[in-house]
């Protein structure tokens, strides 16, 4: 165990301690008056001891430090109250009121950063004074209360306070008692803190109206990356939107939050929140309204994949809270929250909460094109504008006259149908960059934390709480914003030149016809997206030749031959399809045993060689009933079995002999043509899986090491089946006397189980698409690969358009800041400066960086910008 530093120091020093004359404090005569000395400050930088008087006057401007007063013993603790320092409040220090008026009953209680304190104080009573609160304020001290306070909080104490909060999420209560450790004092109540520096860094009090003049989503930090008309874009926006709408779009992303629940405890009435919609939640009174307007509305039940969000919205249990979660509406591409886009939801994802939250925060937008992200937008965005009626008339958007588009998120995807998968994909649509939508969920993290200490507090004291972290998540994004921009170029650059020469590689190796095919399909597609009419080129395509096929059409002949009176079966249960398809689910499972033994190691646990005892018995015995069909069928294989000494064989080893083992034995045709069949759709199943796997593998949406090792252990013990599916294949040809019967099906070898395109491959012009990737059925088209490059080339620009951006905007706010004369502006200013450094070398030397102050709807006749790929040298 390691000592503390503190001990230790303690250990060193004690001896020096000992008696009055000790070395803390070597003289018992005052430093100043040379009167008698008992007194010393623990928080100022020396241990001299001073006289009562001198102790008092040196602290006139520090009625907090700790005194502790020498016994002749010991120290012990005593106030600058008690020693008789008094504060004056309204007057400078050392000067006197000619009326004080003393505190309420003399008891006044200051809170600050070393613990808590009684303190002398005295209000001006003059005729010109101000209130007891401003006096305060005045002082740097924050009340509890606004009528006779008896409470303050140091503006130092709650700066510092808040910052815990934020990077340590760290409660009102357990800030509390860490105070109450440094003392013996009680008393803090709820502080207003949050809100007072919420109106101060948006300038409330310079605005003529001051606060009460504050409207909904006013005290919002803005994304500067998002267009915002008026604020950051430039001078020839409108003209140059025409060409380019889509780097004028905004892209927004919706998400709930299960963790931020809160108990139905107080109300609105008792715990009522200080603004009133002015920040990321919704006025609170509007929306509660309209939610107990349309409370009894039954919820569309969800078409596409089972969405629990959607189907169990009316039934989810809700006893004993007033919120079961939070919504948002988060700036999908920079991950900040909106204004008015929170709300709580009482039962899950209800349309009628989302409606409410999306069109709140997209009131006033004047933006052309909107990307909507939402996890279940398949379900949502049917009868959105119909819903969208029933809102407030401040709610309703003009849709007719922009261009709105619905994506769910990349992560979110796979589990939905495959017609979701891609309509709504961001990796197919045009115009959208690199965007995964999951923007909402990276920001859960930072606020999940304070989930614990928000569940108990009233609802206001919620929403200011949560209000006040999101909008330290948004300012911390803003500051990023310059490393965050320059990695995403950097990254953009690198992997727009690979994928291109990935493209190029690709498009080499396909024939002209395909090409020009394909490339008519893709443009009609993109044009009409939604024209059911249309082949979709980037649908997977599902293979024609499947197991699951081949055993149906063997059936269904079976069925013909009995309508016509044939039976060939012999066996009241099994046809000999049935037969022959059983023997290639016993072959799969002896590779499976096989896969099983080789993978458990040395150090097996009792449940793993229980499980090497049991499986290979119950194969077994799953063989020997299946060999005493066999033997109807195929009476040849009684005297192999009985002269092949198999006792004493593991299941996995047993040979099953098969029609296509039988090369010397006599064999019905019929059960021949079954396996071959079978064996024929085997092969094609499982060069369509090693595809599919090969898919994941390469694959920018793989991210769980765990899945991708699952996937190459499948991968691994399918070798088996499609080798003996291939030798049987053969044998069965020579059998049945079949000519030119593998078209392009070959013998899968090591060497041809490589990627359609491989990132860590040989070089362009090297690389040799291997044969699965041609065979008929295999899906060649839906790899997104083909369509990353221009992905890529779409983010480099909507990146550039950003940053410009970005920049225009910190101009903007340093203007608006300049009028007040406040330090925000010098902020601004630095931050654009340093940003602009940061990404001189991929701006355009002709990016226009001066902005737009015109109306947004107005046109200006101005050059359409042109942006050429060159690169500055100094910005």
């Amino acid at each position: 165990m390691i000592p503390c530093p503190w001990i230790m120091f303690w250990g060193m020093m004690r001896p020096c301690l000992k008696g009055a004359g000790g070395w803390l404090h070597s003289s018992n005569v005052c430093g100043e008056c040379c009167a008698h000395a008992q007194f010393r400050c623990l928080d100022c930088d020396d241990l001299q001891l001073y006289c009562r008087g001198c102790t008092v006057a040196n602290h006139s401007r520090s009625p907090t430090h700790q005194i502790q007063e020498w016994t002749g013993v010991f120290f012990q603790v005593v106030s600058l109250k008690a020693l008789g320092l008094r504060i004056q409040l309204g007057h400078p220090v050392g000067q006197h009121c000619i009326l004080p008026r003393q505190a309420f009953n003399g008891e006044f209680v200051l809170i600050d950063m070393n613990g808590i304190h009684e303190v002398g104080l005295d209000f001006c009573g003059c005729e010109t004074s101000n209130s007891h609160v401003r006096q305060l304020l005045h002082h740097g001290w924050f009340p509890s209360t606004s009528t006779n306070p008896r409470t303050a909080a140091t503006f130092r104490l709650l700066r510092h306070f808040q910052l815990l909060s934020f990077e340590l999420k760290v409660s009102a209560y357990e800030f509390y008692h860490s105070l109450v450790r440094l003392t013996d004092n009680t008393g803090l109540t709820k502080p207003k803190w949050r809100h007072l520096k919420m109106l101060k860094h948006f300038g409330r009090g310079h605005e003529e109206g001051g606060v009460n003049g504050t409207s909904q989503g006013e005290c919002v930090v803005i994304c500067p990356a998002c267009p915002q008309p008026g604020k950051n874009l430039h001078k020839g926006w409108a003209l140059a939107m025409k060409a380019n709408q889509w780097l004028y779009a905004t892209f927004l992303a919706i998400d709930a939050n299960f963790r931020l629940k809160r108990r139905n405890v107080s109300s609105n009435e008792a715990d009522p929140s200080l603004s009133t919609g002015w920040t990321y939640f919704v006025e609170e009174t509007d929306y509660k309204f309209y939610l107990a307007q349309h409370l009894g509305e039954v919820q569309e039940k969800s078409t596409c994949s089972s969405h629990n969000a959607v189907n169990m919205a009316d039934t989810k249990l809700s006893q004993g809270l007033a919120a079961t979660c939070v919504g948002t509406i988060d700036c999908a591409r920079h991950n900040m929250k909106r204004a008015n886009g929170v709300g709580d939801l009482q039962k899950c994802e209800k349309y009628i909460n989302m409606d409410y939250l999306f069109f709140s925060s997209l009131r006033d937008n004047s933006v052309k094109m909107l990307n909507v992200s939402y996890d279940i937008a398949c379900q949502w965005h049917k009868h959105l504008w119909s819903r969208m009626e029933s809102l407030p008339h401040s709610h309703h958007l003009d849709y007719l006259s922009k261009v709105i588009r619905f994506f769910v998120p990349k992560f979110h995807l796979p589990a939905h149908v495959a017609k979701c998968q891609t309509i709504f994909s961001f990796n197919f649509t045009r115009f959208v960059g690199r965007m995964d939508g999951k923007a909402p969920e990276r920001g859960w993290s930072n606020i999940n934390p304070v989930a614990v200490s928000t569940k108990n507090m009233g609802p206001g004291c919620r929403r200011d709480t949560l209000d006040d972290h999101f909008g330290n998540w948004n300012w911390k994004k803003v500051v990023g914003l310059g490393a965050s921009l320059l990695h995403k170029m950097k990254d953009a650059r690198v992997e727009r030149a690979e994928h291109q020469a990935a493209f190029e590689e690709f498009d080499t190796v396909i024939t002209p016809e395909h090409r020009a095919t394909w490339l008519n399909e893709i443009e009609a597609w993109q044009e009409n997206p939604n024209d059911l009419t249309l082949a979709n080129p980037f649908e997977t395509k599902s293979i024609t030749i499947t197991q699951v096929g081949a055993r149906r059409k063997l059936a269904e002949l079976e069925a013909d031959e009995l309508q016509c009176g044939v039976d060939v079966s012999l066996h009241p249960e099994i046809s000999p399809s049935v037969l022959i398809a059983s023997g290639l689910d016993l072959e799969d499972e002896q590779c499976h045993l096989s896969s099983l033994i080789d993978s458990i190691g040395p150090h097996a646990t009792d449940i793993q060689r229980g499980s090497l005892i049991w499986k290979p018995n119950s194969l077994r015995h799953k063989i020997e009933t299946w060999r005493g069909v066999q033997v109807l069928y195929m009476p040849a294989v009684q005297s192999l079995i009985q002269g092949g000494h198999e006792d004493h064989k593991n299941a996995k080893d047993l040979t099953l002999w098969l029609p296509s083992q039988l090369l010397n034995k006599p064999c019905d045709q019929c059960l021949q043509n079954d396996e071959w069949e079978l064996q024929y759709a085997q092969a094609h199943n499982a060069l369509e899986e090693l595809c599919q796997c090969l898919r994941i593998h390469c694959s920018l949406l793989t991210f769980k090491r765990e899945w991708l090792c699952g996937q190459g252990a499948n991968t691994r013990g399918q070798k088996r089946p499609r080798l003996s599916a291939w030798m049987a294949l053969k044998s069965l040809a020579m059998l049945l006397k079949k000519k030119d019967w593998h078209g392009k099906l070959q013998e899968l070898e090591d060497e041809h189980i490589k990627p359609l395109m491989d990132p860590f491959g040989v070089g362009q012009g090297r690389h040799q698409v291997s044969w699965i990737w041609m065979m008929e059925g295999i899906n060649c088209n839906g790899d997104e690969s083909t369509d990353d490059a221009l992905r890529w080339t779409e983010e480099i620009e909507l990146l550039m358009e950003e940053m410009g951006r970005v920049v225009r905007f910190f101009n903007w706010e340093v203007q608006r800041w300049e009028e007040w004369r406040t330090q925000q502006a010098d902020i601004r200013r630095r931050l654009a400066n340093h940003f602009g450094g940061l990404w001189a070398p991929y701006l355009p030397q002709t990016l226009d960086l001066s902005l737009s102050i015109t109306s947004p709807e107005r046109e200006l006749q101005l050059p359409d910008l042109t942006i050429p790929d060159v690169p500055l040298d100094g910005y």
